[in-house]
């Protein structure tokens, strides 16, 4: 099955990256691009000019198609299935936009946070709670759609240590302490456009302590019946407090994580976890789940982000010295890739379960 897809913030990193990932994507095909009102009727290679932040060229395929303007949602919904949003907008703009296209029924599969609270908005990372995609059909009644509706993808910084603690969950963690090292294109920057960060650590990225906080709880959270159908719950526990840094990485975020467990845990009951996790996203075969999802090195220097972003294309997991702490229980630092993992890559492995579970359907 083929599905028609749209980028909507098509010209900015995160957009960028949604056409790289899809240029040979076994479903989908990009038939629309699109942006801001002073990109539109530019062609693609026009549009983003000398702002294309990869090595690679602009696929040929993209490069000279016409940009459409965002707001345009009637003649965009002509040519798509469904779209993905990585729009840069105020939340309240980006929350009205995307409901705006869910309610002329063109699903969404967001890499902005402004509908991430929202609790029939379904935030995913596949691997970990597929089960939450049953919030749709609230989200739905809600809008008044029936085909359109919001799936985002949670908070980059998230996505390395969430993953390594959601198999020890029935050990009931109950305080987290974790800080994080974020890579520059989370911040939509390369070193030519952020020379500041050379030979630097700037210790705050706006908003990104509190996201690190909560919206794990959201990820662990349970579906509850609300009369207009099932919404998500969050989890109470664990408490978590998180330090956010931006270092000279062009991508890839590290987490050092400290864990208590109101459950004893052993180490070498975390590490069979840890190996043999599986993962709805592996058994529904979509075309970019990793497998493993997780991956444990005994070597000490490991991982590393230059050496290990890319593990699984970019998809998987890396966990690392796994040790006793003396504060909390038990201490170990993770790795995932910002830009694939953590936002586009994220966003294709979602509308992969979507189109899969049945939510997306090819007109």
């Amino acid at each position: 099955m083929q599905y028609r897809v749209g980028i909507i913030g098509a010209t900015g990193m995160v957009g960028q990256r949604f056409i790289s990932l899809l240029k040979d994507h076994p479903w989908f095909r990009v038939t629309c691009v699109a942006a801001s009102a002073r990109s539109a009727g530019k062609t693609y290679r026009e549009a983003v000019g000398d702002r294309w932040a990869f090595d690679w060229p602009i696929p040929e395929n993209i490069a000279d198609m016409v940009v459409m303007d965002a707001a345009d949602i009637d003649a965009i919904g002509e040519k798509v299935d469904f779209v993905f949003c990585a729009v840069v907008m105020s939340k309240e703009e980006t929350r009205a936009l995307e409901e705006n296209y869910a309610k002329h029924e063109i699903p969404v599969v967001s890499n902005n946070s402004a509908c991430r609270g929202l609790e029939d908005v379904p935030m995913v990372v596949p691997e970990i709670n597929a089960f939450h995609l049953e919030a749709i059909e609230a989200q739905r009644k809600r809008l008044g759609c029936k085909r359109g509706f919001i799936a985002v993808k949670p908070n980059c910084s998230i996505q390395s240590y969430v993953p390594a603690l959601t198999p020890l969950l029935d050990f009931e963690p109950e305080k987290v302490s974790v800080c994080t090292y974020q890579a520059i294109s989370g911040a939509g920057k390369t070193f030519k456009s952020f020379p500041e960060i050379i030979d630097n650590v700037i210790p705050y990225i706006g908003g990104e302590d509190e996201k690190s906080e909560q919206e794990p709880l959201k990820l662990w959270g349970h579906l509850e019946d609300k009369g207009n159908g099932k919404v998500i719950v969050n989890a109470e526990l664990p408490v978590i407090s998180a330090q956010c840094l931006r270092v000279a990485c062009s991508d890839g975020h590290m987490a050092a994580v400290s864990v208590s467990f109101k459950k004893k845990v052993t180490k070498e009951q975390i590490l069979e976890r840890w190996a043999n996790y599986t993962t709805v996203a592996q058994e529904l075969e979509l075309p970019n789940a990793p497998k493993p999802f997780l991956q444990y090195f005994e070597d000490p220097s490991r991982p590393q982000t230059r050496l290990d972003r890319d593990f699984q294309n970019g998809f998987g997991i890396s966990i690392g010295r796994l040790r006793e702490d003396r504060i909390f229980d038990w201490r170990f630092v993770c790795l995932s890739h910002n830009t694939i993992r953590g936002a586009a890559g994220g966003g294709i492995l979602t509308a992969e379960l979507l189109c899969r579970k049945g939510y997306i359907i090819a007109k």
